[in-house]
């Protein structure tokens, strides 16, 4: 199953392609979401502290995954739309080996340097044993990881988003109710809920794994393939490279953030943690809608259709701004019902200061949602060094005011929350006025031209 992202009307293209895409990540973020509400209504503020700060270690070594499967996305995506299948075949032979290689890496060392990221997030010492229980089965799971995500991106390279989402949907019910079983049940706890997340990664990733060798023969590589190539291989680590640092960064600042606000106590952070899982429902469709919209981009640049690229980029900045727009409403209007999905109506102050963080970060959304659409852009175009650029004005931007502001007395919590959406804006401006200046040069893709 493939479709093409280079004919019919681009805000139709767009939508049908992203949709399914914004569910599937939804149902990705139930993998953690429905943790939190499990441990936080069973097992207290502690292990909610735990799993919370967990969260920002899993998205920082995931993410190094996912930009790494993303950016070879992009190289499939353009020769697809080039119409180059043989090298789209030995690429993705070339980048599932690379990738591979460089999962086992990062899980090895996450393994040998738990105990000390432990101390170097401020984990409040309540939380610190349950955190560790729990990361040790997580990072089990990172081959899984890499799995759903490179065949995945591979799929939606060629157009095809419904696949993943089957998958992802079925994995997401699997560790539902292995939740409840494992945590209520069977009392196993904050090791039950980790258990019950390695399980449900293992299923999607089989899965897809199975479909993409049995369903999509027209791009799966046969044993000619299997051989390595200079420059294939060279655009894949560019680009793949690139992305990942880039997803890096993103949250290699989310986890400084985290350990400034591990600083305030176990309340906080348990707080902290519930926001960051509503966040992520939040701006979760402006964040996959920027995923989709860059293979929008590939597909179109590998095909030389440079007015379908405009008229793309503006159907998609109206789609991602209403988006968000709804989003912020929805947050800033249900802001304490959404705290009490995770906490009981006794834990006032943890509401209050939850509360607090989406009336400020959540009535923005549309300055992150027009940086998603920015990252999108500039990696569909195989220019992910100014997704980097972006990157580092915003986290940059939100670190430092974030770390200025925090000891202030008379600012304290107020200036870390303050501290995000400043970042998205400075970025947003950056980024918009470069694709301004330099857009006859970016269209040029090198490696596509005859």
């Amino acid at each position: 199953m493939t479709d093409t992202l280079t004919k019919g009307n681009e805000t139709k293209a767009l939508l049908l392609f992203s949709i399914p895409m914004i569910l599937g990540n939804i149902l990705q973020q139930l993998y953690n979401v429905v943790d939190t509400l499990i441990v936080g209504r069973t097992l207290g503020p502690n292990a909610l502290a735990a799993v919370g700060a967990s969260y920002a270690l899993m998205v920082l070594l995931t993410s190094i995954i996912l930009g790494l499967c993303m950016g070879s996305g992009v190289v499939f995506a353009q020769l697809f739309g080039a119409g180059r299948i043989e090298e789209l075949k030995i690429s993705i032979a070339n980048a599932f080996v690379l990738i591979c290689v460089l999962t086992l890496i990062i899980d090895l060392a996450a393994f040998l340097l738990l105990d000390q990221l432990v101390v170097w997030l401020n984990v409040p010492v309540e939380a610190m044993s349950y955190m560790i229980d729990y990361l040790r089965i997580i990072f089990l799971g990172m081959g899984f990881v890499f799995i759903y995500n490179f065949f995945a991106a591979v799929l939606r390279s060629i157009g095809n988003t419904m696949v993943p989402l089957l998958f992802l949907g079925i994995s997401a019910i699997i560790n539902v109710v292995l939740d409840i079983v494992l945590i209520v049940n069977f009392g196993m706890g904050i090791e039950g809920a980790a258990v019950a997340t390695v399980v449900a990664q293992g299923v999607s990733a089989v899965l897809i794994a199975i479909y993409f060798f049995k369903k999509t023969e027209s791009i799966c590589p046969r044993r000619n393939h299997m051989r390595y190539d200079k420059k294939l291989l060279g655009l894949i680590i560019n680009n793949s490279i690139l992305t990942s640092i880039q997803q890096s960064i993103m949250n290699f600042g989310i986890l400084m953030i985290q350990g400034l606000v591990n600083s305030f106590g176990v309340t906080v952070t348990a707080a902290f943690a519930i926001v960051v899982k509503i966040d992520a429902f939040a701006y979760m469709p402006a964040q996959d809608f920027g995923n989709a919209f860059a293979t929008f981009v590939a597909q179109n640049a590998g095909a030389k259709e440079h007015k379908r690229i405009y008229k793309g980029t503006l159907a998609a900045a109206k789609l991602s701004i209403a988006f968000c727009a709804i989003a912020s409403l929805l947050v800033c209007y249900f802001a304490k019902p959404l705290m009490l999905l995770f906490v009981e109506p006794k834990e006032m102050e943890i509401i209050r200061l939850g509360m607090q963080y989406l009336h400020i970060e959540g009535a923005c959304y549309i300055g992150i949602g027009i940086l998603f659409l920015l990252y999108g852009f500039y990696r569909g175009l195989g220019k992910s060094q100014m997704s980097i650029i972006l990157t580092v004005f915003s986290l940059g931007t939100r670190v430092i005011l974030a770390y200025l502001l925090a000891p202030i007395p008379e600012v304290g919590l107020l200036g870390i929350w303050w501290a995000i959406p400043i970042g998205w804006v400075i970025a947003d401006i950056i980024g918009i006025l470069y694709g301004v200046v330099k857009k006859e040069k970016l269209l040029v893709i090198e490696h596509l031209e005859e």
